[in-house]
């Protein structure tokens, strides 16, 4: 079963979203990461980026499959995650851990919206 920290928010598109202070985290949930099998290559965005919900920003590759990333909430990429361009394999082991980009300029109500841990995992479970 993947794990599903209770502290974060989440996409249908399986992107968590943590808030500290002004700034969101955004990375791809366990469920993702063991759909993917071993990721081998993270395309990130662009530093500077304004970037929309449901906006494919980033490209996850694993040897059985490539991914895109859609952004869960409206924004401007502050920053990407570099120790994924020569370490993608973080992911796998705690893909919690390890954000893909973080967001500033984003409405709060956009991430209230997204699901809690429990409507979630609710969902995963339909799609097995």
């Amino acid at each position: 079963m993947s794990k599903i920290p209770s502290q974060l928010k989440y996409s249908k598109e399986h992107e968590w979203v943590r808030v500290d202070d002004d700034i969101a985290y955004i990375g791809i949930t366990d469920y993702a990461q063991e759909s993917l099998g071993e990721i081998v290559y993270v395309e990130l965005p662009e530093v500077g980026d304004v970037v929309e919900a449901n906006q494919e920003v980033a490209n996850i590759e694993s040897v059985k499959a490539a991914s895109a990333i859609y952004n869960p909430i409206n924004g401007t990429i502050d920053e990407v995650n570099e120790d994924l361009n020569d370490n993608p394999e973080v992911i796998n082991e705690n893909s919690y851990k390890h954000h893909l980009y973080t967001l500033v300029d984003f409405d709060q109500a956009e991430i209230d919206a997204l699901l809690d841990a429990a409507s979630y995992k609710e969902y995963i479970e339909t799609l097995d």
